[in-house]
């Protein structure tokens, strides 16, 4: 039987790794709009931008100034990427309410996507953090591809637990596990997750979800019966693209009204009305000009369902 929790918190990332990954440019004011309606839909925590090198990320290059006009709702965390030191200290002047640091476990990846090790990103992690605490802010460490890697397979346990314990004898307190590519399993999600939880009993840990081969869905469940607290998705199942061999195809977050749904028909609390969620969900895209990559959009709620069964009694066999 799956031993879940009563609550968990849906961490909204599409602002950030969603438009990040796009390939045309959101102007400023409706990024803006996007995460004000995220923040009327009662997201708890909304991932709104990231302080990486224009360079790097174009597509967020308004950093500043996305932070600087959002309507800040009580009671909502708004949290930002800093991917290294430079990036806290920007961070910090904007006044987000959390940092989100970055590494991946995989050693390949790390050097292709941040342009370092494994190693130097711990220190940079470190200094982030140490910033972060200086401006009262709260800050949480991204692991990445923790269990499945394009260039190098199947993560071992054990690599993604000796990368977890040096973070946390760095004094991190707060991470989240990203399923990045999409291709782990539940069994090995799960394992990991109960490990963490065996041997850190005083760690909030979260599930970053990918759903490229459709096992987003268990992947979650699998991560909250390990011991996660929150999971991330993306409104819509916007972007989640990272650096990946050339003939691999797209690589997409799992919807975040798709996780609202699952958890709140499943009786886990999640604070935020299904409804609401694929409110948000249906105007954003709008706001976007795309169509939402998810189940509840396209098939509705068990309401609408047994709404649709009332105005049309007659069934047809199968």
């Amino acid at each position: 039987m799956l031993d879940l929790p009563k609550r968990a918190t849906v961490v909204e990332v599409g602002p950030r790794d969603g438009l990040q990954s796009l390939d045309r440019w959101i102007p400023t004011d409706r990024k803006v709009a996007m995460v004000d309606r995220l923040s009327a839909a009662g997201f708890a925590v909304i991932e709104v931008t990231g302080f990486a090198h224009p360079r790097v990320i174009p597509h967020l290059r308004d950093a500043e100034a996305v932070m600087a006009q959002i309507t800040r709702r009580p009671g909502t965390i708004y949290r930002a990427l800093v991917p290294n030191a430079k990036g806290a200290a920007r961070a910090a002047d904007a006044k987000v309410d959390e940092m989100l640091g970055l590494l991946t476990v995989s050693e390949t990846y790390c050097r292709k996507n941040q342009n370092m090790s494994v190693d130097q990103a711990i220190d940079q992690a470190a200094m982030a953090l140490d910033i972060a605490t200086r401006a009262g802010a709260r800050f949480v460490m991204a692991m990445g591809m923790s269990f499945f890697c394009p260039y190098e397979g199947r993560i071992p346990e054990e690599r993604t637990l000796d990368v977890f314990a040096r973070l946390y004898a760095r004094g991190i307190r707060r991470f989240y596990l990203a399923g990045s590519l999409g291709m782990e399993d539940p069994r090995h999600v799960n394992t990991v997750f109960r490990r963490i939880r065996d041997r850190w009993s005083d760690v909030e840990v979260g599930f970053h979800v990918h759903n490229v081969a459709g096992m987003g869905g268990a992947n979650v469940l699998a991560a909250l019966d390990g011991g996660a607290g929150s999971v991330e998705g993306s409104i819509c199942g916007i972007g989640g693209g990272i650096v990946m061999p050339a003939t691999m195809g797209s690589v997409g977050n799992l919807a975040t009204e798709d996780i609202v749904h699952l958890l709140n028909e499943m009786g886990v609390e999640t604070g935020i009305d299904t409804r609401e969620a694929l409110k948000a969900a249906q105007e954003i895209a709008a706001l976007l000009g795309m169509e939402p990559a998810s189940y509840v959009t396209r098939c509705g709620t068990r309401a609408d369902v047994l709404e649709r069964g009332r105005g049309s009694p007659t069934a047809h066999p199968h």
